[in-house]
């Protein structure tokens, strides 16, 4: 799965995660089980992972319908995660859509996860992510791992 989540509900954060090929129907269909997951909260934060993401094949009109759509509140912190200098762009491109949507969350793009878990005001980050189904030593017993589909 080209993009899964991490659901902690005690952090109040959202933890997506790319990796390797990401399309178009990724994006989607990672908005769409969010939406529909009962522990999803659009008043969370969210911290989106492309440090893994090897192709981003998203259009920029498909980048503008995405944006468009709302999933987390206005109030919601976002943070976008992108090492390469493709996938920063590509942050670069998906936050301007952010801003031009009416009523959007605030996203801002970083080059480095330390930087991102700070703006988001979280202290100790690494302990929950973890290969699906599993959860790290130390994490939250309220961070809910996406089943694989």
């Amino acid at each position: 799965m080209p993009v899964r989540y991490i659901i902690d509900k005690e952090r109040r954060l959202v933890i997506s995660i790319g990796s390797d090929r990401v399309t178009w129907a990724d994006v989607k269909d990672h908005q769409d089980r969010l939406l529909s997951d009962p522990d999803f909260n659009p008043e969370f934060n969210q911290l989106i992972d492309g440090t893994s993401v090897t192709d981003f094949d998203v259009s920029a009109d498909e980048i503008r319908t995405a944006a468009s759509r709302k999933i987390f509140s206005p109030t919601s912190r976002r943070a976008f995660v992108g090492t390469s200098t493709f996938m920063y762009g590509m942050g670069r491109m998906v936050q301007t859509y952010y801003e031009m949507s009416k009523e959007a969350s605030p996203i801002t793009i970083f080059n480095d996860r330390a930087a991102a878990w700070k703006w988001l005001g979280i202290e100790s980050p690494l302990d929950t992510i973890r290969p699906e189904g599993t959860r790290a030593q130390g994490a939250p017993d309220s961070a809910k791992h996406e089943e694989s589909a």
